[in-house]
This record gives structure tokens, sequence and C-alpha cells, in this order.
């Protein structure tokens, strides 16, 4: 929390549902980086993060002591490695991670429909010159520093400094040897999309993936959701190349934003049988599930979709993917 700043007068809290994504987006945080020394937020700032949260969902209408702390900031440590480094032997990143709370009081919030951007700054690391950090920053698309989804944000800080350090160690990336795939192997992939909504985009996710002999499904909106199920890798990552260089090729580049956050590979039964799908087609979720919120009514209800999974077997992929 930056004491420095707490006022009565000068900043007045965001509204109750922006104030709500933003907690919600801290308790991600935590949840995600829950290890001793990953991720250091004071006592003070906890505290308070508590005291809104009861203020934020509960019905008294000031906020306890009337006290107003402009953001919460967070000390995130990455461990970045390159692909012949595991993952132990990383070099430690440092991230200050500030999440807005409120605003300047003569700021105009009717109308608002998305919470001040999550600001994110790197403390120079030991291997790193000040010239070099700089630079790394700057590779990070300029809409990404403002993006909401600070998840989003810090994986793409994370993969920008992987590739400075694969690049200044000048070390070669190891050849992978693929495996041969088997016809009883199935493997279930999952990505997240800070947001997707544009209709071009979900029909060409849904329409392509037969061509490669995948089923899934996908859930449009803020976050995104797609979950697909093949028989080989090489089906997988010819599919999303696809999506990439030839369905979304006139596509900016910034706003492709997508990321592979778990791959699983389920292995024939003991009786070598092959492992069951858990979805035989593929098809788009969004407009059945759940309650969608938000102005535009584009924020999707996780609860619902953890309901969904739970009832195909799939529960246990939400923390997964989600945090």
């Amino acid at each position: 929390m930056d004491s420095r700043n707490a006022t009565n007068g000068a900043m007045k809290l965001l509204p109750k549902e922006l104030l709500e994504i933003q907690l919600g987006q801290i308790d991600l945080l935590l949840a995600m980086y829950a290890a001793e020394e990953e991720l250091v937020v004071d006592d003070t700032a906890r505290a308070y993060v508590e005291e809104l949260k009861d203020w934020c969902f509960g019905d008294e209408v000031a906020l306890p002591g009337g006290k107003i702390c402009p953001s919460i900031t967070m000390l995130l440590t990455l461990q970045i490695h390159t692909d012949d480094e595991p993952s132990s032997s990383g070099r430690p990143l440092k991230l200050d991670i500030s999440v807005p709370l409120a605003v300047e009081s003569s700021q105009d919030v009717t109308g608002m429909e998305e919470p001040p951007p999550v600001k994110f700054r790197l403390q120079q690391p030991t291997w790193l010159s000040k010239a070099e950090a700089a630079q790394l920053m700057a590779s990070i698309p300029q809409d990404a520093h403002d993006n909401s989804d600070m998840f989003a944000t810090i994986e793409q800080i994370k993969d920008a400094a992987s590739l400075h350090l694969q690049t200044q160690t000048s070390t070669a990336p190891a050849e992978a040897e693929e495996e041969a795939p088997s016809n009883s192997t199935l493997l279930r992939v999952w990505f997240y999309f800070p947001s997707i909504s544009t209709r071009a985009k979900r029909d060409d996710l849904v329409a392509n993936a037969p061509r490669y002999g995948l089923t899934g499904f996908l859930l449009a909106g803020k976050p995104g959701i797609l979950c697909v199920e093949g028989g080989s890798a090489r089906a997988v990552d010819d599919y999303m190349r696809f999506i990439k260089t030839e369905s979304w090729g006139d596509i900016p580049a910034h706003h492709k934003k997508v990321s592979e956050r778990y791959r699983e590979t389920l292995a024939p039964g003991a009786d070598g049988r092959p492992a069951a799908r858990a979805f035989q087609d593929m098809r788009e979720i969004t407009d059945t599930l759940g309650e969608r919120r938000g102005e535009r009514a584009n924020r999707n209800d996780m609860r619902a979709l953890e309901a969904w999974l739970t009832e195909r077997g799939l529960g246990d992929a939400m923390t997964k993917v989600l945090i």
C-alpha cells in the first residue's frame, strides 16, 4: 500500500463494481504466487484489502476509518530461464505491481466501464544493465502496460525477459525431439485470452478445429478460455499456428493476445483403452453459460464455468488455467 499518498479529500474510491475487479485481481495474484518471498505485500496493505472487501461486498455505506489509499503495491519476483536451463536455476526478475483503487476526487467516474490500468515497474536485476532493463520493458507492446489483465502482461514480460536472456547467453535452442503420436494418447490444451469478442475470430476458432482432429470449447468475453483436445501436439500447434498466421493474418500482433496455460497428456488406461475425450465436438459456449456481467455484458461468470467443467470431470483445470 502506498501510504504516502493515502488521503481522505484528494482521492475517492472506484465504484464498487470496478473496485471488485481490482480486489479480484489482487486475490488471484496472491493465490498464483503464494510461495514465500515470491510475492511480497506488507501487512498493512493486506489488512486494508480485507477491509475494502468487507466494505465492497457488505452493506456498510462508510469505509471503516474513512481512509482511502490510491493503490496497493506488491513486489513480485519471477524466475527467468532459457530453454536450456531448468526452472530451478532461473535468474530473478523483480516487478513492482501497483493496482489502483481510487481516482482523483475531481474525476467523473460516471459511466466508467474499466478500472484504471495496473502499473508495472521493473527493478533492474544484476544480470541486466540499466539500458538492457529499459530495452526489455520497451519491447513490451505499449498497450500491454495499460491492459487491465495483469496476468497477460506478466506473461509477456516473462517471455520477453527469457528471449533477452537467451540472446544474451548466445545459447542456441535445443532441438526438441517430438515423440511419435500414439493413437491411444490424448492431449488436452488450455489457452487464455485477456479478452476475445470479435465474431470472426470466434467463428474461425470453432470452424477450423475439426480440420486438425480437435474437439473442445470456446468461451468468449473477458476473460476468454479455449480448450482443445487432439491426438498429438503437432495437431494442436499446427491449429494455433494457422489461426495466428492465416485466419488472423490481418490483425495487428498486439491484438492476438493468447497464452497457453496448461497442457496435459492423457495416457491410455491400464486396460489399454484410449483416454476418453471430454468433448465430442468443437463448439462455443459463451451464450449458454451463466450470467454475464459488466457494462457491456462481456465479463464471464467463472463460477458457472467451474460448475460446467466439474460436470465433465475437469473442475480442477480452473486453478491451472486462471491462476
